[in-house]
């Protein structure tokens, strides 16, 4: 049991380090590329879509299969492999700190802004720069959960 929750943890933190890492490296270049109405627009389309049922069990599992096989008895775990599980979890769990902290209040800025008029460099001035910021953050953290997962599936 205690392994399978171990891949799970692992196969959940990449899949969504995955996710992350296109958003830093392809997505958000090439969304930067529009004119402010279009960028504003698709990243509107984008915040509404991502939210779905397989999004939210990825983003789930990336906290709760750490938990879990952090805390399932197993006979023979090393220290070492304890402390890599739980400063993985520790980096899943400021990732999405960062996320409902940073990134979720944008976006859901970004979506009221649609209601208010706002013309579309103001609102896209007032969300890229700090998204993309807190984005990176968010990024390294839950690349650094991965590498420390996969470490404690090797030891």
């Amino acid at each position: 049991m205690a392994t399978t929750l171990l891949a799970l943890a692992v196969a959940s933190t990449g899949l969504y380090a995955g996710f992350m890492l296109i958003f830093l490296t392809g997505i958000m270049p090439a969304l930067a590329r529009l004119d402010d109405g279009a960028f504003v627009d698709a990243m509107r389309r984008i915040n509404e879509y991502v939210p779905k049922a397989v999004f939210i069990v990825v983003f789930l599992g990336v906290a709760a299969f750490p938990v879990a096989a952090f805390f399932v008895p197993v006979d023979g775990r090393s220290d070492t492999q304890k402390w890599l599980i739980l400063a993985g979890l520790v980096c899943a769990v400021l990732n999405h700190v960062v996320t409902a902290a940073g990134n979720i209040p944008l976006n859901n800025a970004l979506a009221a802004s649609e209601r208010t008029g706002e013309s579309p460099s103001a609102v896209r001035a007032a969300f890229e720069k700090r998204w993309n910021n807190l984005h990176l953050i968010r990024t390294v953290l839950i690349v650094a959960a991965f590498g420390l997962l996969i470490a404690a599936a090797l030891n």
